[in-house]
């Protein structure tokens, strides 16, 4: 893994470039410095570049999101969301586990990521009780964000009845404004352990590959995947021999603390091997 203190020198080695959100782009709120910058930058050069985000919200509230912040939709040339690949398998289901879903839906997640479901065919319902299935989209607003006990209560009742899960965002935590909160991956990863059934969307999952792939329009021989967590955004690549690189300066930045050797161990412990990283996506 080459350790690199800038971006530059890989943008002339690919075409077509996977970029994460949170914790390479922006952290929820605010642009990270030289981001804007970057994109502007492999715009210019005339990369291709597609956004793929483990966000749990269609990919059209992102969009807008990032409008607030200052990032134009001319700064990329698409964007993929693992909340828009489950509004699409609930609309037109992938398999027959999707088929049997049914229509009556307990969400589990706050109001915002209703999108999800919205213009679908779907009935909402207060309580796992009343539900064919549960739709994960991570914590609400009515419980901590950081602690994964207070949904053991609700987690337990849906396992209960037996509901199979739809997780909108395989993602375990992030970082936003520099705090660390959970996502709906890391309840469904609690809900996996009381016996649950749960079908999730999104990185690392090589399914969310290939539509990202047809949105490039580039050869996987020369695509970059860029993203700042090892285990869904590095390992996703690596799962579809497209290389990566390591942005540092996201979700593993405190325990690495900037460490070159730390880092190298870290991807060798994962049994990872990005073709570089660097501390943060600036030129």
């Amino acid at each position: 893994m080459l350790h690199l203190s800038r971006f530059a020198p890989l943008s002339q080695r690919y075409d077509g470039f996977i970029l994460d959100l949170w914790g390479v782009i922006h952290d929820g709120v605010t642009p990270y410095p030289g981001a804007v910058d970057c994109l502007t930058r492999l715009r210019d050069a005339g990369k291709r570049t597609v956004l793929l985000s483990n966000a749990p919200r269609r990919s059209a509230s992102l969009q807008e999101s990032m409008r607030a912040m200052g990032i134009d939709d001319g700064l990329y040339s698409d964007i993929l969301s693992s909340g828009e690949a489950v509004f699409r398998a609930l609309k037109d289901p992938l398999d027959q586990w999707w088929a049997e879903l049914g229509t009556r839906v307990f969400h589990l997640g706050p109001d915002r990521d209703r999108g999800v479901i919205d213009g679908l065919d779907l009935v909402r319902v207060a309580s796992p009780d009343l539900a064919d299935f549960v739709l994960n989209t991570g914590p609400d607003d009515e419980r901590s964000h950081s602690d994964l006990d207070e949904f053991e209560e609700v987690l337990q009742d849906c396992a209960t009845h037996r509901l199979p899960m739809v997780c909108a965002n395989p993602d375990l935590e992030v970082i936003r404004e520099g705090r660390r909160v959970l996502c709906a991956g890391a309840l469904a990863v609690r809900y996996e352990e009381l016996g649950g059934s749960v079908r999730s969307l999104g990185k690392p999952d090589p399914a969310i590959y290939q539509p990202v792939l047809e949105l490039l329009g580039v050869v996987p021989e020369r695509v970059l995947a860029v993203g700042d967590a090892l285990r869904t955004d590095i390992a996703g690549a690596q799962g579809v021999a497209i290389d990566s690189c390591w942005v540092l300066g996201g979700i593993h930045a405190a325990e690495l603390r900037g460490d070159p050797a730390l880092a190298d161990a870290a991807v060798r412990e994962a049994g990872l091997a990005p073709v570089a990283c660097v501390p943060g996506f600036q030129w």
